[in-house]
C-alpha cells in the first residue's frame, strides 16, 4: 500500500497558515473531513489533542504524525500538510514540524494496518532528501508527484 493509496483528492494542504499544534490540527481535521462524509472535525480535533496529551507525535527531524481511531470510518485515511514557517509541536527534537501526516483510523479491527503505516510514513518521512524536495515543491500537485516517486511499496 502506498500513502497515495490513503490521501483522498483535497488531502494535501500544501501551504498550512497555523501557528499552534492545535490550529495546524484543526486545519488537518477540516482537511479531511471535507474528503470523508460523516466525519465531525471538532470530533477528530478533540481526538487528536487527547492523543497528543499522552505524548507528542512529533518524530522530530521536522515531521509530525499525528493519529487517532474514529467511530463510523470504514477505512483508514490520511492527510498530509506542509508548514514552511514550521510549528513548535513538543517533537522529540525540539525543532518545529513542517510536514504533518494526519493518520484516521477505523476505531475497531484496525491496529495492523494503522501500525503499518505509521511505521512506513516514519520511514519514507526520515528521508532526508524526501524532505528537501517537499519543501520546495510548487503546490499540492507537485506534492503528490513527489510521493509517487518516492514511496515505494513495502
Amino acid at each position: 500500500m502506498k500513502i497515495l493509496d490513503l490521501i483522498p483528492a483535497g488531502g494535501i494542504v500544501d501551504d498550512l497558515r497555523s501557528e499552534t499544534k492545535e490550529g495546524v490540527l484543526r486545519e488537518l481535521s477540516e482537511a479531511i473531513c471535507r474528503a470523508v462524509s460523516g466525519m465531525s472535525a471538532d470530533h477528530l480535533l478533540s481526538v487528536l489533542m487527547d492523543r497528543e496529551s499522552l505524548g507528542s507525535t512529533g518524530i522530530g527531524g521536522g515531521i509530525a504524525i499525528p493519529h487517532g481511531k474514529m467511530p463510523g470510518i470504514d477505512r483508514l485515511v490520511a492527510v498530509f500538510g506542509r508548514s514552511r514557517d514550521g510549528v513548535q509541536f513538543a517533537s522529540l527534537d525540539g525543532r518545529p514540524a513542517r510536514f504533518f501526516f494526519l493518520v484516521v483510523a477505523p476505531e475497531s479491527n484496525s491496529a495492523g494496518i494503522h501500525l503499518k503505516v505509521l511505521a512506513r510514513i516514519s520511514r519514507l518521512a526520515k528521508n532526508e532528501r524526501f524532505r528537501h524536495r517537499l519543501m520546495e515543491a510548487e503546490g499540492a500537485g507537485e506534492i503528490t508527484r513527489i510521493f509517487a516517486e518516492e514511496d515505494e511499496p513495502a
